[in-house]
């Protein structure tokens, strides 16, 4: 099947073509039809499938039929990189049509945004805290909403939009139609697609437990104090094309990427600390290729949309399964092929158990490198001491912080 067995237009085709697709993927292929025929979708399908086409192509379409200088179509989204990729996506499928879109989040001042609003918008894409503002204020009118999508809601509901979203949800016409997608469909994500929806067809591609095909999986047990030594030795033997290097903590990615630049690798972080735009000009630079390694946390990423990005390594394997399989679809996507290099410590090395359990997937074992894994996860009893000597040593330096403090203070008393 290619693009053009699905009734789009001319101008949807031609916008498609320049973009270098040809044919369209599962979700894609099998959402398109639905969301035309003016049908309610609940989809679940693991990140890098192509989501953002099969929403935004046909709402598109719709909409090129029938506009009015109203905001008609609304996607929320949990993250500014996310808003920012879809916006981008929309602007590229819309190019030869008249249909206008706008991109609001939060982080930054709200000036231009307001500015692309009062020009006319007919899809608005926004995240959940900067769209309430907004509304609040009086500058998004939400009562001619036709088409409503709620993208990443998994993601939503642990960064803790709920609340947020069913108030958005509140001030919908009730009469329109409405998209959910996300990952994963635990029972709360289910009870709210219930409360959104009407008569929803499902349409299912590669639940979160599966890998793409195309994404060759590896893995480098090592010792923690030599993680840093394994990066080096991937990105100077095995990688050399811009790579994704995912942390576990905004601190670990600060701190990873200094030490990249010491060793004059070109690097940039970016996490939920950083102002929205230090994170848009790093990753600017990394889709240039000014910056060979983007070192990003889970959250930071899930906006991420690299074209043909071949290689991820997990620094950190994360303790949840699902997020291991989330991270590496960032690469291999719309069936290129990828890459992924996961750096596994001896207290991680349960992650990995629980890893191949979820997706029933062996990774491939490296054990020929210069760092391998000698030392032993700590038992339970070791972990406790190991606990009690931290938590020792942090309230020895806070009650050094209070002597201080208390001396200064003394000595200006004196004064």
């Amino acid at each position: 099947m290619t693009f053009n067995d699905l009734n789009l237009s001319k101008p949807l085709l031609d916008a498609i073509a320049d973009a270098g697709y040809t044919h369209p993927t599962d979700i894609q292929k099998n959402a398109i039809p639905l969301v035309l025929n003016r049908h309610d979708i609940i989809g679940s399908a693991q990140t890098g499938t192509g989501k953002t086409a099969a929403f935004s192509v046909p709402i598109i379409q719709l909409l090129a039929g029938e506009t009015t200088n109203k905001i008609e179509a609304l996607v929320v989204t949990p993250t500014r990189e996310l808003a920012i990729q879809i916006g981008e996506n929309v602007r590229q499928y819309a190019k030869y049509t008249s249909i206008k879109s706008a991109v609001i989040f939060g982080g930054v001042k709200q000036n231009k945004q307001v500015a692309d609003l009062k020009k006319g918008v007919h899809i608005l894409i926004a995240t959940p805290g900067r769209l309430l503002d907004l509304m609040d204020q009086g500058f998004i009118n939400l009562n001619h909403i036709n088409y409503f999508v709620l993208d990443e809601a998994d993601r939503m509901l642990d960064m803790g939009f709920i609340h947020d979203i069913k108030r958005i949800i509140s001030k919908l016409p009730q009469r329109r139609q409405s998209l959910f997608f996300s990952a994963t469909m635990p029972p709360k994500i289910k009870n709210l697609a219930n409360d959104i929806l009407y008569k929803p067809k499902h349409v299912r591609v590669n639940p979160v437990s599966s890998t793409a095909e195309t994404i060759t999986q590896y893995l480098y047990r090592t010792n923690k104090n030599l993680k840093h030594d394994v990066l080096l030795h991937l990105l100077k033997t095995e990688i050399d094309e811009p790579v994704l290097v995912f942390s576990r903590t905004k601190h670990g990615a600060d701190r990873i990427s200094r030490r990249l630049q010491k060793a004059r690798i070109s690097s940039g972080a970016i996490h939920g600390n950083k102002s929205q735009n230090q994170r848009q000009k790093v990753l600017t630079d990394f889709k240039k290729g000014k910056v060979r390694v983007l070192v990003a946390t889970d959250i930071a990423a899930r906006g991420i949309d690299i074209d043909k990005l071949k290689y991820v390594i997990n620094y950190d394997i994360p303790n949840e399964p699902e997020t291991y399989v989330h991270r590496i679809g960032r690469c291999g996507r719309a069936g290129e092929e990828g890459v992924s290099f996961s750096i596994c410590e001896p207290e991680e090395n349960a992650y990995v158990d629980d890893i191949e359990a979820l997706t029933k997937e062996k990774l491939s074992r490296v054990s020929n490198h210069p760092f391998p894994q000698t030392d032993k996860p700590m038992s339970a009893s070791e972990k406790k001491a190991a606990e009690k000597e931290r938590m020792k040593r942090k309230q020895e330096a806070i009650a050094n912080r209070k002597r201080k403090l208390a001396n200064k203070n003394q000595r200006v008393r004196r004064r």
